[in-house]
C-alpha cells in the first residue's frame, strides 16, 4: 500500500540493509510503497554495489548499496489518526452557558472556544492544514505494439530453426566462434531455455559484429525476435538484445520500417504496467537507466592498461550491446540518437580491427 509521505515518520538507513517489509519512501518523495524482496549484486570486486529492491504489487528499483534511503519508522502513524483522536467539542458550552449546537441565531456558527485550567478562554486549536500533494509526474508517452501488418515485415524462418542455425554456420567454416554456438544449438532450440537464448544471441553479434554478415545475423536474431515477454528478465535480456542489434542492422541497409517493428517489440514490455502510478515510477526508473547507462568504461581503461586485448574486446562487446539497445530507444537525454550512431561506429572498429 502506498502512502503519502508528509503523513509518515521516516529514519534514513543504508540501501544495504533494506529488507522484506520495509515501507520505502520512491524516488519521487511522494509516495512510499512496500519492500517485497531484495537482491545484491556485487561489483568485480565482489563487494555490493547495486540493491534491487522488487516492491510489493510489481515494479522494482535499482539503488546504489552505500546510499541512504528513507524507511517508514515502526509505530509511526498519520497525522489525520492523530486528529480522529482528538475529543469532539462541539458540543462544549461556551462562556455564556449556550451550546453553539442548539442556538438558532447566527452567533452560533461562531468559532468555538473552551474554558482553560486557570479560567481563561482559549480557542479551540485549528484543524490540521491539508496536505498539498503535487501531482506525479507524467510517464513517457505510451507505446503502441506492433500489428499483425507489422509482423509481416518480419521474415517467416525457412525451415526449423536448428537447420537456419546449420546454414549460416555452413556459409562460416572457418569462424571458430560461429561452430562452437552451431554446435550446441543444433542439438535442439529450447526457447525456455534462458542459456539457449543466450547462445542464439551471442550467435546472431558474432555474425554481425565479427563476420559482418548482417543477412545471416537477422535469420538468427528473428528466431528470438517473435518471441513474447514472459516476465523473466533473464530470459527477455537476451530478446531485447537480439531485436536492438537487428533495430540496428535494419536502419543500416535502409529497412526503416522493419526497424520500427524491432523498436515496438523492444519496448512492448514497458507498456504492461496497468496502475498509473506504478507505470509512471517505472518510466522514470526506465528513463534514468536510460539517462545513465553503464558503457563499461573503468573495465576498458583497466584493460588497456594491462595490455589484456581479449578482456578489452570482451569488454567493449558489452558497450556495444548497450549501446545499440540506447540507439533503438531513440537515444536517451543525456546521449543523442547522432552520438550513438558515432559511438557504435567506433565500437565496431575497435572489436572488428
Amino acid at each position: 500500500m502506498n502512502h503519502v509521505p508528509a503523513a509518515q515518520t521516516y529514519r534514513e538507513q543504508q540501501a544495504g540493509s533494506l529488507q522484506t517489509g520495509d515501507h520505502l519512501l520512491l524516488p519521487d518523495g511522494l509516495r512510499s510503497a512496500e519492500v517485497h524482496s531484495v537482491e545484491i549484486e556485487n561489483d568485480d570486486f565482489g563487494a555490493p554495489a547495486i540493491v534491487l529492491a522488487t516492491l510489493t504489487g510489481g515494479g522494482m528499483l535499482r539503488i546504489a548499496a552505500g546510499s541512504s534511503v528513507r524507511i517508514e519508522a515502526a509505530g509511526s502513524a498519520p497525522e489525520d489518526d492523530a486528529v480522529e483522536d482528538m475529543p469532539d467539542l462541539r458540543g462544549a458550552a461556551t462562556p455564556d452557558g449556550t451550546r453553539p449546537d442548539t442556538a438558532q441565531d447566527a452567533d452560533a456558527a461562531a468559532p468555538l472556544q473552551v474554558v482553560g485550567n486557570h479560567g481563561g478562554a482559549a480557542a479551540r486549536p485549528p484543524a490540521p492544514a491539508a496536505v498539498v500533494v503535487p501531482p506525479l509526474p507524467a510517464s513517457t508517452p505510451a507505446v503502441v505494439g506492433p500489428s499483425a501488418e507489422d509482423l509481416d515485415l518480419i521474415p517467416e524462418p525457412s525451415g526449423t530453426p536448428e537447420s537456419v542455425v546449420e546454414t549460416v554456420a555452413e556459409a562460416h567454416p572457418d569462424s571458430v566462434g560461429v561452430l562452437l554456438l552451431a554446435d550446441k544449438l543444433v542439438k535442439g532450440i529450447n526457447t525456455k531455455s534462458g542459456s539457449c537464448l543466450k547462445d542464439l544471441s551471442d550467435l546472431a553479434h558474432e555474425l554481425f559484429v565479427m563476420l559482418k554478415d548482417a543477412d545471416g545475423a537477422l535469420a538468427v536474431a528473428d528466431l528470438l525476435n517473435v518471441l513474447p515477454f514472459d516476465g523473466n528478465p533473464g530470459r527477455w535480456s537476451s530478446v531485447e538484445a537480439s531485436l536492438a542489434l537487428s533495430t540496428y542492422i535494419c536502419r543500416q541497409t535502409g529497412q526503416k520500417e522493419r526497424a520500427a517493428v524491432y523498436e515496438k517489440l523492444l519496448r512492448a514490455p514497458d507498456n504492461q504496467e496497468t496502475d498509473p502510478f506504478k507505470a509512471r515510477m517505472q518510466a522514470r526508473v526506465r528513463q534514468r537507466s536510460l539517462n545513465e547507462p553503464n558503457l563499461y568504461d573503468k573495465e576498458i581503461f583497466r584493460s588497456m592498461d594491462n595490455s589484456n586485448a581479449e578482456a578489452e574486446r570482451e569488454w567493449r562487446l558489452l558497450r556495444l550491446e548497450s549501446l545499440l539497445f540506447l540507439r533503438a530507444h531513440g537515444g536517451s537525454q543525456t546521449i543523442s540518437a547522432g552520438e550513438l550512431e558515432r559511438r557504435i561506429a567506433n565500437e565496431l572498429e575497435s572489436v572488428r580491427g
